[in-house]
């Protein structure tokens, strides 16, 4: 079952205790609302990585309360957001 394998995965990672709370809730707008995502947040999310991002994505979407998401539509977003940090997080910073 999917879900044991989140849990699993979640459990073997500490997923749930790499990432502040106010990063949780700006990821998971990104992914499950509309919005974007700051580069400290991204920062968090690289470091948090991504077998952790992918198992908590997937357990969200186990979620009764997600039951009306589109798992494709999701999945796509979270994919499209781990891409954009993981380039924002290793090209150089320009000096200022």
């Amino acid at each position: 079952m999917a879900t044991k394998e989140n849990d699993q995965i979640i459990k073997e990672n500490s997923c749930e205790n790499k990432m502040g709370l106010p990063f949780v809730l700006e990821a998971f707008t990104s992914n499950f609302r509309t919005g974007g995502i700051s580069n400290k947040c991204c920062g968090e999310l690289v470091v948090l990585g991504k077998v952790c991002h992918l198992a908590l994505v997937k357990r969200i979407l186990e979620n009764p309360l997600f039951k009306d998401l589109n798992p494709a539509t999701i999945t796509a977003k979270s994919s499209h957001t781990w891409t954009n940090c993981l380039a924002l997080i290793d090209s150089p910073s320009p000096s200022t």
